[in-house]
């Protein structure tokens, strides 16, 4: 501000302010070229690496196996019905009762099969009454054949005479086989109802557990034409899990092969087993083809029930303690082989190639090419993890004033 003097404007007074500013502002401009020249020694000594996703090889365990949904039933069973028709009259256990073999489960009115059996005796004793007899008669003809063939071996007697009393001998023989015949007969059908007789009284087949009871009491069964069941007995001691396999992986399982598996109520807990069977034929859902595959496990506790459903798994193979890395790090290499990029000290990447073992959808065995500790990259991306700062950037600098 220009400041009046005696006689006029003071022009050194008036520029004297100015000049004291341009001290502080080549101090600013030297800090600010200071400034830039760090940033750029700093961005030139920085590697020029881009950031990756690593991770160390690091030793394991490491597992590979087969997954699929499976049913559970009991391993042995069977439907228990009526082998005669007739109504229902009692059923001895109820759902859940434990019984034992021969145990008297259900009985059906045998009124009409004791009558039956009955008339059956009547029949067959009438038929050895007339055996009786007609044994007597023939008896009788034996005697009159003989002395009529001795009058006419003395010719005191008629050719005709001799010839009749023959025949009526051989008649009575013939009467005598008939009889024994309807004898067998009526004996067999009388075997045959008191059998049937025998089936009102339904017993127990095997131990085990009544699981399910389809008929009831004072309900009139038909066995001539389906087969009546009344209720299931099974053995829930021994359970047989039934796990759908998909074609594409049932090359990998055989008859042997190890399995262990878990249930939706006790996923922590679980049972092991290994595969008795295949079954050839497969059932087709929804256009996938899928084999049934059947382990057996003991239930000594009843936790299994039927009809639950559990996850298994087939063990395929299995190994400890050795070198493991991130599957998603492989890249597929020549003859088969794979590749993998490793971050050397210097920051420098370096692409090896390993021969593999083990793998499934995590990680994968490392046989050679590797040692314990070296990082191989799983992705491109920020180093997120790694516990810095994505390489070949400068760090931040304070802005001056």
């Amino acid at each position: 501000m220009l400041q009046r003097a005696e006689g006029g404007w003071d022009e050194t007074t008036a520029l004297r302010p100015r000049r004291r500013r341009w001290p502080y502002a080549l101090l600013l401009a030297a800090l600010a070229a200071g400034a830039g020249f760090y940033v750029y020694q700093r961005a030139e000594r920085a590697p020029s690496t881009p950031a990756f996703e690593t991770a160390a090889v690091e030793l394991g365990d490491i597992e590979t196996s087969v997954t699929a949904i499976a049913n559970m039933q009991p391993k042995t069973y069977v439907d228990v019905g009526t082998q005669v028709s007739g109504q229902l009259r009692t059923i001895k256990p109820d759902v859940g009762d434990l019984v034992k073999k021969d145990d008297l489960l259900a009985e059906i009115d045998p009124t009409v099969y004791q009558t039956r059996v009955a008339g059956d005796r009547a029949s067959l004793d009438n038929l050895r009454a007339q055996l009786a007899q007609a044994q007597a008669q023939l008896t009788l003809d034996k005697l009159r054949n003989d002395r009529a063939q001795q009058l006419l071996k003395n010719q005191t007697g008629s050719k005709d005479a001799a010839d009749a009393a023959d025949a009526t001998e051989r008649i009575s023989e013939a009467k005598i086989d008939a009889l024994k015949a309807q004898i067998a007969q009526t004996q067999a059908t009388l075997d045959g109802d008191v059998a049937n007789l025998g089936y009102t009284k339904i017993y127990a087949p095997m131990d085990g557990t009544v699981v399910s009871i389809t008929a009831r009491e004072g309900q009139t069964l038909n066995a001539n034409q389906s087969a009546p069941i009344v209720l299931r007995i099974a053995d829930l001691e021994t359970m047989t899990v039934t796990a759908q396999v998909a074609e594409g992986d049932i090359p990998r399982i055989k008859v042997g092969t190890q399995a262990y598996f878990s249930t939706l109520g006790l996923p922590d807990r679980r049972w092991d087993g290994t595969v008795r069977q295949i079954e050839p034929t497969p059932t087709i859902v929804n256009d996938v083809v899928l084999y049934n595959v059947l382990i057996d496990v003991p239930n000594d506790d009843l936790t299994l029930m039927t009809n639950m459903t559990a996850q298994v798994f087939f063990r395929l193979g299995e190994a400890k303690s050795v070198m493991l890395v991130p599957t998603p790090a492989l890249r597929p290499g020549r003859n088969g082989g794979h590749t993998v990029r490793v971050v050397t000290e210097t920051g420098a990447v370096e692409p090896r190639r390993v021969r593999t073992g083990l793998s499934n959808r995590s990680m994968t065995q490392v046989l050679d090419g590797l040692k314990v500790g070296d990082r191989v990259i799983t992705g491109n991306g920020p180093a997120g993890g790694e516990g810095g700062r994505p390489q070949g950037r400068p760090p931040m600098m304070p802005r001056l004033g």
